[in-house]
């Protein structure tokens, strides 16, 4: 199995600044895309960023030019850098990575449990 661990959620007040972060452990062969994703009630799940092996980036409109996607492949971690935050971003945020197990010659969407931001005065 692949494991993946969120931390770095909270309270912050807007204009503030959060890092996310999501170490993937387990029987990894290898980590393909890996992302970040959010939730807020009543709203269907939605990209906010992913990150290639390679480091090509993609991001959501609404975050672009805030947040910043990374990741360290030596560690299998994601982080997510938000700057400029706004009530709007407030959500649960999730973590996804494709995934190949040892073992194994197919590649799956693995989640995190989510980590919960939120942006308030």
């Amino acid at each position: 199995q692949v494991q993946l661990v969120e931390s770095g959620g909270g309270l912050v007040r807007p204009g503030g600044s959060l890092r996310l972060s999501c170490a993937a452990s387990g029987s990894i062969f290898s980590l393909n895309v890996m992302g970040w994703y959010r939730q807020a009630p009543g709203k269907q799940r939605e990209l906010v960023a992913d990150i290639t092996s390679g480091g090509s980036t993609n991001y959501a409109d609404s975050v672009k030019g805030r947040f910043t996607i990374s990741r360290d492949n030596a560690k299998n971690t994601v982080y997510l850098q938000m700057n400029s935050l706004k009530a709007e971003d407030t959500a649960v945020y999730y973590c996804k990575a494709h995934a190949r197990r040892i073992g194994s010659s197919r590649t799956y969407d693995y989640w995190g449990q989510g980590t919960q931001v939120t942006v308030s005065s």
